[in-house]
């Protein structure tokens, strides 16, 4: 007799219930995202004990025929695909058909649901075995109620964490479900105490004060970007607003909260050099395409995707980030720290916002250098008269460059106003005024984001120009990290660094590029080896930019070092000039703002 037999329904339940409910969260997810599914404006989420105890939904969606009360939680039931062709075009959250097979396998389930039209049906279900099915007064919608999860599953039930935890993963699933979905009205109880409310009026910035507070909303930048397969829409968080990991990160994709690495990867290159190490952003991207585009059918919990045209897409992404930066003034404010006032009782509604005062910009002041009283204003008339007539006699498509050149440096110099040292404080800090206040910059950050700029470009156009060694350095290594390195001989060529086989397990550099620090030769060629020793993969573009970093840093005044007023001037004004001002190339700011009002504030003269 063969050994090898075909599972009975209750036990194949059981053994998908280990895969798509591992915890309370994972049915608040599924069962929400029915709700969804079903066309629901308004959804209800009831907890106690963290969803431990008792979890409830409610929805005003389509409701249920009697007949699909019971065929709905029979294992690969659904209304969602019909064929496998469908499978490539998925629209809806849920396809499956596993998920409440699995709940009531696992937990004791009480539904109510009706269509609107006629009686409605009661079904009670206790670890996957039918209790009750009858006829019901019931509204239009569905409640479902979630009792004794894992009553019948000891040892997961052991291995839940505290109230507090669980709790923590319930909200983080409905935060991002009310994010993809600001055009439903969603409501998360715990023990009676309201924990999330949104209107469901479709604004996402009222769902985002909802859960990071008004104050995030308000500083969060709009993004929208489109090409023929993809459309992004979203909010960022300014550079000086970040968290200590990406779970502030949500990403959509065709309404399902999903996670991507490589698709949060370019959202962490769109800050580019604008981020602290190990500090993360704020940020919302809903991302639309055909449905073809995109495989949802890989993991149970359906988190994870596959797309067909992902580095499409991580470009599209990195490259919306990037120019929604460009052209703002990114110097963080500092404001006083106001004594807070006594919080008022929460209604239990979420109040509607305004947010048409967001982001403002500094004005940049009209006048660079002021005329003294005793000065004569000087007379281009002149040289107008001269420059008219060179125009007349230039090439039209020359004149066009000529300007568009002339507007890209005066636009980038926009970004920070014309600055006015003051002097330094510890040979460290400059301080410099103009019309707007007070700003403190980090001498060595600033000069660190020049020379940054100046190496990025430098290793990326490695010519014959190179400085031959009177004596060649050598390097030597263990056989692996040799063997590693040699292959690789080429990528580190293309960033300037000249490896020859000298010998066993040795490397001679004879010469370098012109443009390297002088005297910290050594120390850099042995740095930019070892990253080719501690990448995974080596990419070319990442050994530049880890070169050019490296080369600022190691270039830079420290602190300590005193500068004249001439030189602190020649320093801000090639500030002005690079193109992100604001940080150094690890992320930390360059400058920080008093306005003039804070400082009156502090003295008393203003009230």
């Amino acid at each position: 007799m063969g050994k090898i037999r075909k599972l009975d329904d209750h036990l194949s339940n059981k053994i998908a219930a280990g895969e798509v409910v591992e915890r309370p969260a994972s049915v608040v997810k599924e069962l929400v995202e029915n709700a969804i599914d079903a066309g629901s404006t308004v959804i209800e989420v009831e907890l106690e004990e963290a969803g431990l105890a008792r979890i409830r939904v409610i929805d005003n969606g389509e409701g249920m025929e009697e007949e699909d009360c019971l065929v709905a939680f029979e294992r690969h039931a659904t209304s969602k695909i019909k064929d496998e062709h469908d499978l490539f075009r998925i629209r809806t959250l849920g396809f499956r058909g596993e998920a409440l097979p699995s709940i009531a396998s696992v937990s004791e389930v009480e539904m109510k649901t009706s269509t609107g039209h006629g009686p409605g049906t009661l079904v009670v279900l206790k670890g996957g075995q039918l209790i009750k099915h009858e006829r019901t007064n019931s509204r239009k919608g569905t409640d479902i109620t979630v009792s004794h999860l894992f009553f019948n599953t000891p040892a997961r039930l052991k291995y839940m964490k505290t109230v507090h935890t669980e709790l923590g993963h319930v909200t983080d699933v409905v935060n991002r479900l009310a994010l993809a979905h600001p055009d439903i009205s969603f409501r998360l109880r715990h023990h009676g105490k309201q924990l999330l409310y949104t209107n469901g009026n479709g604004d996402v910035r009222q769902v985002l004060a909802a859960i990071y507070g008004m104050d995030i909303a308000k500083s969060m930048i709009p993004l929208h970007a489109e090409s023929l397969d993809f459309t992004i829409d979203g909010y960022i968080s300014l550079p000086e607003v970040t968290r200590a990991s990406r779970n502030y990160i949500s990403t959509i994709i065709n309404g399902r909260y999903v996670r991507n690495i490589p698709l949060m990867k370019a959202i962490e290159s769109g800050y580019h050099t604008l981020l602290p190490i190990g500090r993360y952003p704020i940020a919302f991207l809903s991302i639309r395409m055909d449905p073809i585009l995109v495989d949802v059918n890989v993991h149970p919990a359906k988190l994870e995707v596959r797309f067909s045209k992902e580095a499409e897409l991580n470009e599209l992404v990195e490259t919306a980030i990037r120019q929604a930066f460009q052209s703002r003034t990114l110097i963080p404010a500092m404001t006083l720290h106001r004594p807070e006032k006594p919080k008022e009782k929460l209604k239990a509604e979420q109040p509607t916002f305004t947010f048409e005062h967001v982001v403002k910009e500094p004005a940049v002041p009209t006048t660079v250098v002021p005329i003294l009283p005793d000065e004569k204003e000087p007379d281009f008339s002149a040289v107008e008269e001269d420059y008219e007539t060179e125009q007349e006699q230039m090439d039209y498509d020359d004149t066009a460059s000529v300007h568009e050149q002339i507007e890209e440096e005066k636009k980038i110099e926009d970004r920070i106003p014309p600055l006015y040292p003051i002097g330094q404080m510890h040979g460290t800090y400059i301080l410099a005024q103009n019309e707007h206040g007070l700003y403190i910059i980090d001498q060595h950050a600033a000069q660190e984001r020049i020379k940054y700029e100046y190496f990025r470009e430098k290793v990326g156009e490695v010519t014959n120009e190179v400085q031959e060694l009177l004596v060649p350095l050598t390097f030597q290594y263990p056989t692996d990290e040799y063997v590693l390195i040699d292959a690789h001989r080429e990528e580190l060529a293309q960033c300037g660094v000249f490896l020859e086989p000298f010998g066993h397990n040795t490397f001679i550099v004879r010469s370098h590029p012109q443009w390297f620090p002088k005297g910290e030769e050594a120390e850099i060629i042995e740095e930019m080896i070892q990253q080719v020793v501690t990448m995974k993969k080596v990419d070319i573009k990442q050994l530049r930019e880890k070169a050019a970093i490296l080369m600022s840093c190691k270039k830079s005044i420290k602190a300590n070092h005193h500068l004249r007023n001439d030189e602190i001037f020649a320093l801000l004004e090639s500030l002005r000039k690079t193109s992100d001002p604001f940080t150094c190339p690890h992320g930390r700011p360059i400058i920080i703002h008093f306005s003039t009002y804070e400082l009156e504030k502090m003295f008393k003269r203003v009230m």
